[in-house]
């Protein structure tokens, strides 16, 4: 009883990677092929797929309205999509803002959840002092934390520790062989986690000083391990209640750039968020020591300048799961990078409306209803935002000014008419001033340039034509 009309998600990077793929055969450099061009390859890429699956369903005989059948490539179905853009833009749900996403250094480009899978992967791990700064009874103890991702050291910005959790001051007494850790000094770890820290980092002997509740540790300052050589900024200790024991030491630095969790707890102290990775993956010319290398080669690089600060504790390796693209199977890392997202708490109430939905649905069996509002009520604000080429763009004017998107139905409806007639196509081939009219100087805006999300997309359909 329901007319099937078949439908194509002809944009996106799977069709991006195609294409370069074949750039690549032939060394070609995409980055200097002009982007119309580029989309307009991607179009007849998509273009040639599209009729031949259109071919193998009919022949397959799958009964359907194949003269009516959409694609998102579609003109009427770009202007469609820009269209529901503009009606978040519009509601003030819409809006650009800093913060880590998942992001491919080898696509260049951030990444939705769906588009990552799970490898098992050997990194590096280096456990780190923190000396503790000011006076006090902990003057001149290091606080030690243990990550698996040393090369976000240069972005470490604080450090977290369990208000519930014990906290051991110990003397260190003797050393093993080849140990980086140093008789006589006091370190903070963890109670629950001392034996193991001190097996792995070749503490021999110690003894207990003092026993601290994690709350006694509120107000203290520690200092970045690289501090006189361009990390001289403090780093706080924060409570956050996601800190456990179950491996490290108990403390966990904090860098805001790269983790949801460390940007939120940096967020909700005030801390800068840095912009220390560039999109290929290598660090910023301004970071200090290590501009221009890669993360993933990073590793040694930042244990090596911590080990000759004096900072090293230890170093080893840890087998884990770890997040890969699933289309250039490269890993892929978190990285605070301005993007553009919709607000699940905004104006509109997505969250709210979303989970009342799902409590109407009959779910069989009932535990897809749990499991989808689980997901729902946890979902941070909405990603939508690519660095790519082949997709429809967020046909956004940004105030140079006031950092603010411009809400104009005017330019909004401008937009979406020049879609419908020319495609998406239109955004990057026409002067700013087609779209903005004579209401506002192009000079005093930027126009934005990333394409939507294909997921947008996808949830676009009931406005097409």
């Amino acid at each position: 009883r329901v007319g099937y009309i078949p439908g194509w998600d002809t944009h996106g990077l799977p069709i991006e990677w195609k294409v370069e793929e074949e750039y690549r055969k032939t060394g070609r450099d995409k980055d200097a092929v002009p982007v119309l061009d580029f989309r307009d390859e991607c179009r007849r890429y998509s273009a040639h797929w599209l009729a031949v699956q259109t071919a193998e369903f009919i022949r397959l005989g799958v009964t359907g309205d194949w003269a009516g059948r959409y694609a998102t490539m579609d003109f009427s179905s770009e202007a469609a999509i820009a269209g529901e853009i503009g009606k978040f833009l519009m509601n003030g749900a819409l809006y650009r803002g800093l913060r880590p996403v998942m992001w491919s250094p080898v696509e260049k480009t951030a990444l939705a959840e769906a588009e990552i899978e799970y490898h098992d992967r050997v990194s590096d791990t280096v456990f780190v002092r923190f000396p503790i700064l000011g006076g006090g009874p902990l003057a001149g103890a290091s606080v030690v934390i243990w990550t698996t991702t040393p090369w976000t050291m240069p972005g470490n910005r604080a450090l977290a520790y369990g208000p519930e959790i014990d906290y051991a001051l110990v003397h260190v007494d003797s050393v093993a062989e080849g140990s980086l850790a140093r008789p006589g000094e006091r370190l903070l770890i963890a109670l629950a986690l001392l034996p193991q820290v001190c097996a792995q980092v070749g503490i021999a002997t110690h003894h207990l000083l003092h026993v601290y509740r994690g709350t006694d540790l509120a107000g203290l300052r520690a200092a970045h391990p690289l501090r006189g050589q361009g990390y001289d900024h403090d780093a706080p200790l924060l409570a956050a209640d996601y800190v456990t024991t179950d491996q490290g030491t108990g403390i966990v630095h904090i860098a805001p750039s790269h983790g949801e969790e460390d940007f939120l707890l940096g967020r909700e102290h005030g801390i800068e968020v840095p912009e220390a990775v560039g999109p290929d993956g290598t660090y910023a010319p301004w970071v200090p020591l290590f501009a221009g290398l890669h993360v993933f080669k990073a590793a040694a690089p930042v244990g090596a300048a911590m080990e000759a600060a004096g900072g090293l504790l230890g170093r080893g390796t840890l087998t884990h799961s770890y997040p890969h693209s699933w289309r250039s199977k490269a890993p892929v890392i978190y990285r605070a990078t301005p993007q553009w997202f919709i607000r699940m708490d905004g104006p509109e109430h997505l969250r709210a409306r979303a989970l009342e939905q799902i409590e109407k649905t009959a779910f069989i069996p009932d535990a897809g209803r749990i499991r989808l509002a689980s997901m729902v009520a946890g979902r941070p604000d909405w990603c939508i935002s690519r660095q790519r080429a082949w997709g429809v763009p967020i046909p956004v004017f940004v105030d140079r000014r006031t950092g603010e998107p411009l809400r104009d139905p005017a330019v909004v409806a401008r937009i979406v008419e020049a879609f419908t007639q020319e495609g998406a196509d239109a955004w990057f081939s026409s002067p700013a001033g087609r779209f903005l009219g004579n209401d506002h100087d192009a000079d005093g805006f930027e126009q934005v340039m990333d394409i939507v999300d294909v997921w947008f997309e996808s949830g676009s359909t009931h406005g097409f034509a």
